[in-house]
């Protein structure tokens, strides 16, 4: 059952990254139709955050009061009249409203699936399970980059296509229940037992059911039912939100979207001439980010959510370095070194970056307050990609494309430096035995370093 739970909600994922990445093989039909300036061209673009940022907000204050089930059949809704609304836009404007609608969708899926399946999987696979979401990020990302070659000439159906996964994600969450964890939260605790044993594949009078919702009981009842904004301030939780914030913010001004949502313009810049030929390493982008975040969450529940991120963050730094080289010299010879850093960088965030961020919100706050500290989380996410992707082109245009990538290169090193210094290691540690961690006083950073034991 976990493996279809997962499946059905990972379609969110394939969406996020299908609206956000489709935007790459329509830009030039768009310009060619419209009259669009770089700074139209950064407002339509940066519309999927800037209503993302909007909907994560929406969905953290309503995750708790009616569920994490009701926000994805939600979120389902929107994304398919936003892929209808773009496929028949008339204008940049209208086109523009289309895409802060599925910015929304975006913003509530990005926020909710996560913490649907965190709050579903077993603790020794939760890693693999949530990093499952971001594998379909890449898929839709990938998905949308091979319909951008495939349909080259119409960009109302590369619009179109993003309503059958919408339409399949609406199909498959109206057959699954809420998490066990929100269930037990708001005293459902028989329909929390059914939910477990159908999860495990037992009855639900199963000895391994009963102690699972004992625990998660436990910890429900435990939980203060206070869960607004000052409840996120607070000694226990406020750590939680530093990381959870601090590592959206790097991911982001990692300038991992302005890749994406511009990859074709990259390769322009790059050197390489014609836009098939652009569109076509597009698609070996996707490819790339596909096959390592395969391998990430192979390596997420082996060596940890800390070390991964430290591995990520030095790559990204090294790759980006390189591009914005070879970007400066004008020299056919240093195209391939910029297209071997732009795979590196792909990898580098793919294995780590991508993912983690997703994994590490929805572990680390405590179980009354998850919802909304995961949705204050996912604003940082959608505030700064909102404002990488605006800004790309406009600083693109002023201080070249160097410029652009040095600065993204000099925010990968503090982000190495915040995974040493404040990221913990979760590996392992159910839920609820982070929490009471949390609740013991002890620092948020110190779990996973020396004191697993004393955790569990």
């Amino acid at each position: 059952m976990i493996y279809l739970i997962v499946a059905v909600v990972a379609i969110a994922g394939f969406l996020f990254g299908f609206d956000e990445g489709v935007i790459a093989g329509a830009l030039h039909l768009l310009k060619s139709q419209f009259d669009i300036g770089p700074l139209a061209e950064g407002i339509m673009t940066s519309a999927v955050p800037f209503g993302a940022f909007f909907g994560a907000l929406v969905g953290g204050r309503l995750a708790e009061p009616i569920g994490r089930r009701k926000l994805l059949v939600f979120a389902a809704l929107l994304f398919t009249v936003g892929a209808a609304l773009a496929a028949a836009a008339v204008s940049v404007q209208f086109l523009t409203a289309a895409r802060l609608v599925l910015g929304i969708a975006i913003g509530i899926a990005g926020m909710v699936a996560p913490l649907y399946i965190s709050e579903s999987a077993p603790a020794q696979k939760r890693g693999m399970f949530v990093s499952v979401y971001q594998l379909a990020i890449t898929l839709g990302i990938l998905g949308a980059y091979m319909v951008g070659y495939l349909v080259s000439d119409s960009w109302r159906l590369m619009f179109g296509l993003g309503m059958v996964p919408a339409l399949a994600l609406l199909v498959g969450i109206l057959i699954l229940s809420d998490t066990p964890r929100w269930l037990a939260l708001n005293n459902r605790r028989d329909e929390a037992r059914a939910t477990i044993a159908r999860i495990h594949g037992v009855a639900p009078n199963a000895a391994v059911v009963t102690e699972e919702l004992a625990e998660i009981a436990r910890t429900a009842d435990q939980a203060s039912r206070g869960s607004g904004l000052s409840a996120l301030l607070t000694p226990m939780v406020r750590p939680a939100l530093i990381v959870g914030m601090g590592l959206f913010l790097l991911q982001q001004l990692s300038g991992i979207n302005a890749v994406i949502y511009y990859a074709p313009q990259v390769f322009q810049l790059s050197g390489f001439g014609s836009v098939e030929t652009q569109v076509l390493a597009t698609v070996g982008v996707g490819v790339v980010n596909v096959a390592m975040t395969v391998v990430g969450m192979g390596l997420i529940d082996r060596i940890g959510r800390r070390r991964l991120l430290m591995i990520g963050f030095a790559g990204t730094a090294i790759s980006l370095g390189m591009i914005a080289v070879a970007s400066t010299i004008d020299s056919p010879a240093l195209h391939y070194v910029a297209l071997v850093g732009l795979a590196l960088y792909i990898a580098s965030f793919a294995v780590s970056l991508g993912p983690l961020p997703f994994v590490v919100m929805s572990e680390i706050f405590p179980l009354h307050v998850r919802g909304l500290g995961m949705s204050i989380a996912s604003l940082s996410n959608w505030g700064f990609n909102f404002l990488i992707v605006l800004s790309f082109p406009v600083l693109v245009a002023a201080i070249g494309l160097a410029g652009v990538f040095t600065i993204y290169a000099l925010i990968c090193v503090i982000g190495f430096i915040f995974a040493v210094r404040m990221v913990p290691e979760t590996k392992g540690l159910t839920l609820e035995a982070i929490e009471d961690h949390l609740r013991s006083g002890r620092s948020l950073r110190s779990l996973g370093r020396g004191s697993l034991a004393a955790a569990r």
